[in-house]
């Protein structure tokens, strides 16, 4: 089972998130991104910070002047506190990302494993559907926003998308047809076990994509599940 979040790391994430709020150019779009990410409703985080409904949503629309650093953390506080009640899971994948040296939004997560993991195992946590078969197992798995990472990683950072072994699934989110992510792996020297794309159905998985895996030999799938239910179910694999 994962380890507790104890308070020391999630005060060093609140202090994190808050500043990137605050040097945000627009904090209440900032402020509802890191909600959405905790996967906390407006109506929970103003009963936990006991406040109307319409105070969140004023300040995430930009209706009320930018909140201030005490704002800011406030708001941050109930978020963690949230999430610390329902076990600290998003703490502890942001612990991981931001120990792997990414910041911003293109990792959603990132973990290699204490022992290897069958891939059919893999594919049955996040419902993923296998197009093709190469490998058997995985040491570990990166979730990707595809554009998010398209517009602001350098070669070097895809290269860390491999953590401490290249023998992994990468999930990419935020595509359309899945060529954009197997193009990468193709032009790159390193290459993953698997990818599996998510958010497309077998129908929207381009031909090319296929044609790459199968040349690279790649083990490809697709998953349709929600983002938020992949992530908490990769908390278990």
């Amino acid at each position: 089972m994962p380890g507790q979040v104890t308070k020391e790391p999630a005060e060093e994430l609140t202090r994190r998130i808050a500043g990137e709020v605050v040097l945000s150019d627009d904090a209440g779009a900032t402020l509802r991104k890191w909600r959405e990410d905790f996967d906390v409703s407006q109506s929970e985080l103003s009963e936990a910070l006991d406040v109307s409904n319409s105070v969140v949503s004023d300040y995430e629309s930009g209706r009320r002047s930018s909140p201030g650093i005490g704002v800011v953390r406030r708001i941050v506080e109930g978020l963690v506190d949230i999430d610390l009640r329902r076990g600290g899971e998003t703490l502890r994948r942001y612990r991981r990302i931001l120990g792997a040296g990414f910041e911003g939004g293109a990792v959603k997560d990132l973990r290699d494993y204490e022992k290897p993991v069958s891939l059919d195992r893999f594919h049955k946590a996040v419902d993923a559907r296998s197009i093709v078969e190469e490998h058997n197992e995985i040491k570990g798995h990166t979730v990707i926003d595809s554009m998010e990472a398209i517009r602001s990683f350098s070669g070097e950072e895809f290269a860390q998308l491999y953590g401490w072994s290249t023998e992994r699934a990468l999930v990419f989110t935020n595509i359309t047809r899945g060529e954009s992510p197997l193009v990468a792996v193709r032009v790159t020297n390193l290459k993953p076990s698997a990818v599996v794309l998510h958010g497309i159905s077998r129908g929207e998985v381009s031909k090319v994509s296929e044609e790459i895996a199968r040349l690279e030999g790649v083990s490809l799938s697709y998953t349709t599940t929600e983002l938020g239910e992949v992530l908490e179910s990769l908390e278990e694999v």
